[in-house]
């Protein structure tokens, strides 16, 4: 019995996942949580530990799911696949296991993809892969300094990837106040004694915390290399991109490499088309003095209910030169008139409790370590 239920952690399932192996994957969560977000290929069968089977399954249907193949079963956290499990292997199924942790520990598996670059640069994508959150460690190799832009609340994923590559994290910067998820940027930066940083426009935002303004303009030197501070006002009114030794710009959510940031998070339905403008101008005029060699790295790459990737796959490089982007990417083509109307009207279903995630973000209140993992659940839901 015990094999039965051995537990798989969430590294494991992704290199099964990644790999095709042949494996079932069971979801006990409602049909409206599945709906929304879960591991890719997994199959719907709503369980719960005291009344069974739900929305209409019977175990005609476990079987015709299941069939003789290897079972992972898994939920929001872990119980009502434990529960499953066991009613599994007491119906004979001979390969069953729980996936430890559920879809919360799901949604904090990262991935880190080297960027291909020349001399002492050091930069690293750090992919947040069930959200499509994308964080970056720049670095100088030769200094051994590290900058850690967008740390998300898994702060220790980007300070391991700047230790593997021998590199010290001397700042944090947070690109804005994010609205998707938990950032882990003043809780690095503390931990460690460093600065952090963010935009000299967050005061807009009413900023409860003490932090280190970066106005436009303004280069931060990471050993040799040139940290280039550029205003991207659309998504929201404090938002900074940042032009690493001028050849890669980190994007946030301004320019996503699929779409562009969404911009009634922070300005409201009322103040959309406002945002919409803004970013429009950012994508054209601030933009405009960059060549199209310039590599786009952008903060999110959008994730479908499915778990898949909008452009490539969980551990490639998600990115795009901006002359790419401007020749394909219909959203650069629009004038003035018709890009305010489509993103302003495009926005979507919003990221879960953003609301409360901004309230957290701008230190409204505070949260204790073991606190807000359920706020975050689900994609991020940032782009157009």
């Amino acid at each position: 019995m015990p094999n039965l239920l051995a537990q798989r952690t969430v590294d494991d399932l992704a290199r099964a996942i990644d790999a095709g192996e042949d494996l079932t994957v069971l979801d006990t969560r409602p049909p409206e949580s599945f709906d929304a977000w879960h591991v890719p290929g997994a199959v719907n069968v709503p369980y719960h530990p005291l009344d069974g089977l739900g929305a209409g399954f019977t175990w005609d249907d476990v079987d015709a799911v299941v069939g003789d193949r290897p079972v992972a079963v898994m939920c929001a956290i872990g119980l009502a696949s434990t529960a499953l499990g066991f009613e599994l292997s007491k119906r004979g199924y001979e390969d069953v296991s729980v996936v430890k942790g559920g879809m919360a520990d799901w949604s904090k598996r990262y991935e880190v993809v080297e960027v291909e670059t020349e001399g002492d640069l050091f930069l690293a994508q750090i992919q947040r892969r069930s959200k499509g959150c994308l964080g970056y460690v720049v670095g100088d190799r030769d200094a051994r300094e590290a900058l850690v832009v967008d740390p998300s609340r898994q702060y220790r994923e980007f300070e391991l990837a700047a230790a593997d590559a021998g590199l010290v994290v001397t700042g944090v910067l947070d690109t804005h106040v994010h609205a998707d998820h938990l950032s882990g940027g003043r809780e690095l930066a503390e931990r460690l004694s460093v600065p952090y940083y963010l935009s000299a426009d967050a005061a807009e935002r009413d900023v409860k915390f003490d932090y280190e303004p970066v106005a436009d303009g303004e280069t931060l030197s990471v050993g040799n290399v040139d940290v280039e501070v550029r205003p991207a006002p659309g998504h929201t009114t404090e938002l900074v991109n940042l032009l690493i030794d001028g050849d890669y710009l980190l994007s946030a959510d301004a320019l996503f490499v699929e779409s562009v940031g969404r911009t009634e998070l922070e300005f409201g339905e009322e103040g959309a088309e406002a945002g919409a403008a803004m970013l429009y101008e950012t994508i054209h005029e601030r933009y405009a003095d960059l060549s199209d060699d310039v590599v786009v790295l952008p903060g999110h790459v959008s994730v479908d209910a499915e778990g898949r990737f909008a452009v490539g796959r969980p551990g490639e490089l998600v990115a795009a030169t901006l002359g790419d982007l401007r020749e394909d990417l219909e959203l650069f083509s629009l004038d003035r008139e018709a890009f305010v109307e489509r993103v302003a009207d495009a926005a979507g279903e919003k990221p879960p409790n953003y609301r409360t995630v901004i309230d957290v973000n701008r230190g409204v209140f505070e949260l204790e370590p073991d606190e807000g993992g359920d706020l975050e659940l689900g994609p991020n839901n940032c782009a157009v």
